[in-house]
């Protein structure tokens, strides 16, 4: 039983939990015939996450899910908003074999396995969840974006699948809502927007105090409003974003042309308007934390104010590694990941703070609950998994998953957080914006 080494007073940890949705899927679980119970490994994951908890005397301070915590649809039937829109549906076979509409599983397997994951931390630390496109309660394709009769969907490349699009976020409010006893009366949970599928959060780390916004995929305009709210009653806090979707696999800010949520609501911020509207706007946001795109990738970019905004990438839902069992061969063809047989492998991000007086470091680490082990510790880790990202070498390939860096200026911007210094905007935000 792996438990992080004791912190120093200016280290903790910030812990990512990307994309279950291949833990609870209910295709992968014994009452479906696969040969376990995948929901198991992502409860090994929270537990893991819950003992080195700072009140259980370990470094991670902070939890954060980055989406599509379950995998199917309620309803591949357009949702009740853009019907009333005058928008239409087309059907889209793939689709509809690929990721069926499955009611019965989703609200009886799939969200109460997602559910009993949060429950372990519940209590033990602050965290946060954003939806992603699977926890939307629609799934449906856009008639003026028709699949083409040889869409391909089901590995690395998406072909002519049409533009598909999302709509209600009903069960994952039920779930995940502001009112719920995940967050309601939470001191830690100051602020959420549109019943919680964007959020707040405020916790300690270092001898700092940091803001975290959860936000919807591709928010709206009015979403960005009430993020900036919460920025200025929080102002000087040096603040994370975590959201579905931003940077790529290549690091690019783009969305899959497949799930391009602006081109039929020009309203919502694909990820370049975002970072164009909203993140280099605002200086203290100094890192995003995304899912959605397979694989891990990062870039650093500065802000309007010169200051450097760290960019994550992280998800580990195509390994599978803890199911086929085997090594591949160094000169065969490396295996195409895939979006269906995928698990994760129990992998969660490690962001190591280390913000001593001297040159605040950061570093990112990946660790297995299922191999409890660290990814620079398994001889084999490129092997494994180097086809997320066929183009870089073994040695690259592992670099995405253990690396450091400076955060440069991170004491002169930040002064005001400190915990000892007091600002005018250390209240606590108890209600909806």
């Amino acid at each position: 039983m792996s438990k992080i080494a004791p912190r120093k007073n200016t280290q903790f940890t910030v812990a990512v939990v990307p994309d279950t949705q291949n833990y609870s899927n209910h295709r992968h679980q014994r009452e479906l015939g696969f040969p376990l119970n995948t929901r198991e490994m992502l409860w090994d994951m929270m537990q893991h996450i819950s003992r080195n908890s700072v009140k259980n005397g370990g470094s991670i301070a902070f939890a954060t899910g980055l989406g599509d915590m379950w995998q199917h649809p309620i309803s591949q039937d357009i949702d009740d908003e853009h019907a009333a829109r005058g928008d239409k549906a087309v059907a889209n076979p793939l689709i509809e074999g690929l990721i069926p509409a499955s009611p019965e599983y989703v609200l009886d397997i799939e969200i109460p396995a997602v559910k009993m994951a949060y429950k372990i931390l519940d209590g033990q630390l602050p965290f946060s969840v954003v939806p992603g496109n699977h926890d939307h309660d629609h799934l449906w394709t856009d008639a003026n974006h028709p699949p083409r009769p040889d869409a391909h969907l089901g590995d690395s490349k998406v072909y002519g699948v049409g533009g598909l699009h999302i709509g209600q976020l009903t069960n994952w409010i039920a779930t995940f809502g502001a009112d719920t006893p995940f967050f309601r009366d939470k001191p830690w949970y100051v602020s959420s927007y549109r019943g919680g599928a964007n959020s707040a959060q405020v916790f300690n780390g270092g001898g700092y105090r940091f803001l975290h916004l959860g936000l919807e995929m591709s928010p709206h305009t009015d979403v960005i409003e009430w993020a900036e709210s919460v920025l200025a009653k929080y102002k000087g806090l040096p603040t994370i974003i975590s959201i579905h979707e931003f940077i790529d696999g290549e690091g690019n800010r783009e969305s899959l042309d497949c799930l391009d949520l602006s081109r039929l609501d020009p309203d919502r911020h694909n990820p370049q308007r975002l970072w164009d509207r909203f993140v280099s706007r605002h200086d203290q946001i100094f890192a995003v934390l995304n899912g959605h795109f397979h694989g891990c990738r990062h870039r650093i970019d500065s802000n309007q104010f010169g200051h450097p905004v760290y960019q994550f990438l992280t998800n580990y839902q195509t390994r599978k590694q803890s199911v086929t069992g085997s090594v591949p061969d160094a000169h065969s063809p490396r295996p195409t990941p895939s979006i269906l047989d995928g698990i994760g492998d129990g992998w969660i991000r490690m962001m190591e703070f280390d913000l001593a007086a001297d040159q605040p470091r950061l570093r990112l680490r990946a660790y297995s609950t299922y191999f409890k082990a660290y990814s620079t510790e398994l001889p084999h880790y490129a092997s494994w998994y180097a086809s997320e990202h066929p183009d870089l070498s073994p040695e690259a390939f592992a670099a995405l998953d253990d690396f450091e860096l400076a955060l440069d200026g991170f004491h002169d911007r930040f002064t005001l957080a400190r915990i000892n210094t007091p600002t005018p905007t250390s209240s606590c935000l108890t209600a909806e914006v």
